[in-house]
C-alpha cells in the first residue's frame, strides 16, 4: 500500500502509464479518492503514453505528457500501470521492466466501495476497481488489476499482474497465477488453478485447474489454442 510520512496530509503526484479505457478509470478513481479523514490522496498529473499521437492532447480531462521516458522527470511521483486490455496480453510487465522503477514508486488504489478485509495483502501497483469484495485470506500481487463487482472468497490468491474482469467470482483457495487473464463473468470453483498467462473468456466456467499459456473459454471450458507470447522488452 501507499507509504505516507504521519500526518503529511499533502495529495501525492499519480502518473498513469496508458490513456485508454482503464487509464481514464484509474484517472477518475484517483482523483476522487480520499483518506479516512476525508483529504484528497492523490493528484493525478497526467498519462504517460508510448503513442506520439497523443502527445500534447487531453485525454478525460488530464494531460498526455509524453512516453515512458517522462516518468524520468517525476521522481516524486508515484505511478501506476494502466494497461489491461486482453489484446495486449503481457504488456503491464513488460512496461514495468522497461521503467525499471523500485517497487515503492507504484501507487496502490483500492476505490471506496471496494469491502477488502483488512488482513488482506494487496501488492505495489495493483488497483482494485469500485465494489469488488475481497474476503480473508486473500493475496492479491504487485501490479493486479480487478475489475469492479468481482467476488474473492477467502484465501482467494492473485499472482503479480494477474487481470481480473468485471464480476467474476472466485472460488476459495483458488489462484490465479502470474500474468493471467480472466475475462468478465467467469466463475473458477474453489481451489482451481488457472496457470501462469492462461487467459480465460469471457463467462468462462471453470471446474478443474487449467494450464498456463492457452486461451480457455466456454461453458463446459474448452481449450482454444495456445496464447501469443508477446514480444519481450529490448
Amino acid at each position: 500500500m501507499r507509504r505516507t510520512v504521519p500526518g503529511d496530509r499533502r495529495p501525492v503526484d499519480l502518473l498513469i502509464v496508458g490513456a485508454g479505457g482503464m487509464g481514464r478509470a484509474i484517472a477518475s478513481l484517483g482523483a476522487r479518492d480520499e483518506d479516512e479523514t476525508g483529504h484528497r490522496k492523490w493528484r493525478v498529473r497526467g498519462f504517460v503514453d508510448d503513442d506520439p499521437a497523443l502527445h500534447g492532447s487531453s485525454v478525460g480531462g488530464w494531460p498526455v505528457l509524453g512516453g515512458l521516458e517522462t516518468v524520468a522527470r517525476h521522481p516524486s511521483a508515484q505511478v501506476v500501470v494502466s494497461v489491461c486490455h486482453v489484446d495486449h496480453h503481457g504488456a503491464r510487465r513488460r512496461i514495468v521492466e522497461r521503467l525499471g522503477l523500485p517497487a515503492h514508486r507504484y501507487a496502490t488504489l483500492v476505490h471506496r466501495s471496494a469491502v477488502v478485509d483488512p488482513g488482506c495483502v494487496i501488492g505495489h501497483g495493483a488497483v482494485i476497481m469500485p465494489m469488488v469484495c475481497v474476503l480473508p485470506g486473500a493475496v492479491i500481487g504487485d501490479h493486479v488489476i480487478v475489475r469492479p463487482q468481482t467476488m474473492m472468497a477467502a484465501d482467494v490468491s492473485l499472482r503479480d499482474y494477474a487481470t481480473i474482469g468485471a464480476q467474476v467470482f472466485l472460488g476459495r483457495g483458488s489462484v490465479v497465477e502470474e500474468g493471467a487473464y480472466v475475462g468478465a463473468g467467469a466463475k473458477i470453483r474453489e481451489y482451481v488453478r488457472v496457470g501462469p498467462r492462461a487467459v480465460l473468456g469471457m463467462g468462462s466456467l471453470v471446474l478443474d485447474s487449467v494450464p498456463g499459456h492457452g486461451i480457455w473459454a466456454g461453458n463446459p471450458l474448452r481449450f482454444l489454442r495456445p496464447a501469443a507470447a508477446g514480444p519481450r522488452p529490448s
